[in-house]
């Protein structure tokens, strides 16, 4: 099969379009035709090396923890799932070698769901990591009905999906992005506030009582501006800074693979709750260059590979 292999940590350079065996199929995964699979910033930290540390690498190992495709044959013990069946999915696992950016990709099912019968392939790719840290990070806190929330990085691939699932829940949302991404944020039901100098005056002027939660996709001052802003009583979570647990007394959130969480993911868009924002669609043989764009850090929506 076709995929996208790298030898050894580095830039995108190392990405290569290579011949690789058919992954076996374990008894409780089923093996998936990629359709789709979409690029994180993780993966190409975790090509660069960053994640050694807690993540073992096999080489060759084949990036990708995002998939949209089809079952083409099921495991021993898989009665979720059957031949045919269109999934999507968020498929980590213990170990980095055999991920999505390949023509097939053997996935637990415990990864999976069926994929919302309202996106196309590219579309149901850019979803699983991004709309699962989203949903996770939400249920995690709590978030109720009549809450004030303020999203750090509202306009990016998570902060998008949490705006729409904060609204889905009846929360008003207060989500930081740079100016030129205020409309698209007014779009999808947030009242937009810059980042820089003067952040909190501007939260502050929205929400004089404070915010109830405060949800950090990406800031770079979290502690002293989550202290000026957050109401008595009120909970911090983070996808990016240990501090909203160790300091403020909140939750650190690391995205966990689960089916159930998207099925709900699965309702809320088939609903026309949560949209999904597709920045652009690359080639497989163009990964590297997906993985550049996505390193950049400007992109708005999710950069996705067509198999």
């Amino acid at each position: 099969m076709r995929a996208i292999t790298y030898d050894r940590f580095g830039g995108s350079d190392v990405l290569q379009l290579t011949d690789q065996p058919e992954p076996k199929v374990g008894s409780d995964s089923v093996l998936v035709r990629v359709r789709a699979a979409s690029v994180n910033p993780v993966d190409w930290k975790i090509r660069a090396g960053y994640l050694d540390q807690i993540i073992d690498t096999e080489f060759p190992a084949i990036p990708g923890w995002d998939v949209a495709g089809v079952v083409e044959r099921p495991g021993l013990d898989t009665p979720e799932l059957a031949a045919g069946d269109e999934v999507y999915g968020y498929v980590r696992k213990d170990w980095l070698h055999g991920g999505t950016f390949a023509e097939l990709v053997s996935a637990p099912v415990r990864t999976l769901a069926r994929k919302p019968a309202s996106l196309s392939f590219e579309e149901a790719a850019a979803v699983p990591l991004a709309g699962l840290t989203a949903y996770q990070t939400i249920v995690r806190v709590g978030v109720r009905d009549g809450q004030t929330v303020l999203v750090h990085a509202a306009a990016g691939g998570v902060g998008q999906f949490a705006v729409q699932i904060l609204r889905a829940r009846g929360a008003r949302v207060i989500g930081t992005a740079s100016a030129r991404n205020h409309e698209h944020l007014r779009g999808l039901g947030a009242e937009p506030v810059e980042y820089g100098d003067g952040l909190v005056e501007r939260v502050r002027a929205l929400a004089p009582q404070g915010v109830d939660v405060v949800l950090d996709y990406g800031s770079d001052d979290l502690v002293p501006t989550t202290r000026a802003v957050l109401a008595d009583g009120g909970t911090v979570a983070s996808i990016v800074d240990t501090a909203a647990r160790d300091e403020l007394g909140g939750h650190y959130v690391w995205v966990r693979p689960s089916t159930a969480d998207l099925d709900a993911l699965t309702r809320l868009i088939d609903d026309g709750a949560v949209k999904v924002d597709v920045a652009q669609v690359f080639d497989l043989a163009d990964a590297a260059a997906a993985h550049d764009l996505v390193a950049e850090g400007h992109v708005r929506g999710k950069v996705v590979v067509r198999v």
